[in-house]
């Protein structure tokens, strides 16, 4: 479904990512896992148009989109939840999903759309006039993740859902993330928590300093060596 070929990137002249390529078929919810700096986000942003490879390709359901904007990545169903968050803090909880609907094809479906975010987080119901900004961590990466939602995502990327929040938080964000992905929605998950990560993700790749140091089924890539070293150098 979303295949990347041999991607090089990186910033003002810095490689961040070398030769890495993964495929995520549909369905599947696969694990991005590695070390600070080992170019997670890089990739990741790749993948939504903000950063451009300097070579290789990124391939969905056969087309080449590696020169695309960002809201032509978004308008095929690729959606990003940054890590982070990036609510809109000044904007309601309504607003901000209504926002998540706002591209060209999504604007039809934003009201089923938002019943099922809501029934999704009940919570959300109940804080739709709120501002933004003064949701919890774990309210606001609820709102992160509903805003993807209400833009029609058939690839959910989810950046670091974990991070900042409270174990129970932590705890119904990944029961949310197995529910979605249950009901068919293909995910991918960067997340430094390998436990969590391993636990969820059918397969795995593991990124050593902008390389792709270790991938396959979540239970092999667990017990090798070299996931061990690309997270603590040893």
């Amino acid at each position: 479904m979303l295949e990347v070929r041999s991607i090089t990137a990186g910033y003002d002249g810095s490689t961040a990512l070398d030769d890495v390529s993964i495929e995520i078929r549909s369905g599947e919810l696969v694990g991005l896992l590695g070390a600070n700096n080992a170019g997670k986000s890089t990739l990741i942003n790749c993948l939504s148009g903000i950063v451009k490879p300097r070579s290789g390709s990124i391939h969905f359901e056969g087309e080449d989109i590696s020169g695309l904007d960002p809201h032509e990545v978004v308008e095929r169903g690729i959606i990003q939840v940054p890590e982070g968050r990036l609510v809109f803090p000044q904007m309601s909880v309504r607003e901000n999903l209504l926002m998540g609907g706002i591209g060209r094809q999504a604007r039809a479906l934003r009201s089923e759309r938002m019943d099922k975010v809501l029934v999704t987080f009940p919570r959300l119901q109940e804080r739709l006039t709120q501002d933004a900004g003064t949701l919890s961590g774990g309210e606001q990466q609820m709102l992160a993740i509903g805003r993807g939602m209400m833009a029609g995502a058939r690839v959910l990327m989810l950046d670091e859902p974990s991070l900042g929040l409270s174990p129970l938080f932590v705890q119904y964000i990944f029961e949310t993330i197995r529910s979605l992905h249950e009901s068919g929605l293909t995910i991918l998950l960067v997340e430094q928590n390998s436990n969590l990560t391993f636990r969820h993700a059918s397969r795995c790749y593991v990124l050593e300093r902008g390389r792709v140091a270790i991938h396959g089924p979540s239970s092999v890539v667990k017990d090798d060596p070299a996931t061990r070293k690309a997270y603590l150098g040893l």
